[in-house]
């Protein structure tokens, strides 16, 4: 079940933001000034083959993979976005729905009605 984050870090240029966060999601989400929903990023699968799926008012959907900055025998580098292609919008809406059961249910169902507007 995602939970909220407490005292989420604070980004100077990105407006206010909220981190909701279990075992397989972390959802950040961006407000505006007039505390509008303004976009969210959804990070899922993260113990396996992350990704991230971002949404921004005006700009609409990127997907992309979380590449961790592992690699063998050397020190781990900062994670980065790079491009990915599918997006499983049926399956991952529905696996939200069921973690997102307990939480502010505003920002749940902005997400679920986001994504339900994904492009098939």
């Amino acid at each position: 079940m995602l939970h909220e984050v407490k005292n989420a870090r604070q980004v100077t240029g990105e407006g206010f933001r909220r981190w909701f966060t279990d075992q397989y999601f972390d959802l950040i989400v961006w407000y505006g000034d007039d505390r509008s929903i303004e976009g969210f990023q959804l990070c899922y699968d993260k113990s396996v083959k992350e990704r991230a799926l971002t949404w921004r008012r005006g700009r609409g959907f990127v997907h992309e993979k979380v590449d961790d900055g592992e690699m063998p025998l050397a020190a781990k580098m900062t994670p980065i976005l790079l491009p990915d292609g599918h997006f499983d919008a049926r399956g991952i809406t529905s696996r939200f729905r069921a973690a997102s059961a307990k939480m502010d249910r505003e920002v749940a169902q902005f997400v679920l009605d986001t994504l339900a507007g994904y492009p098939r």
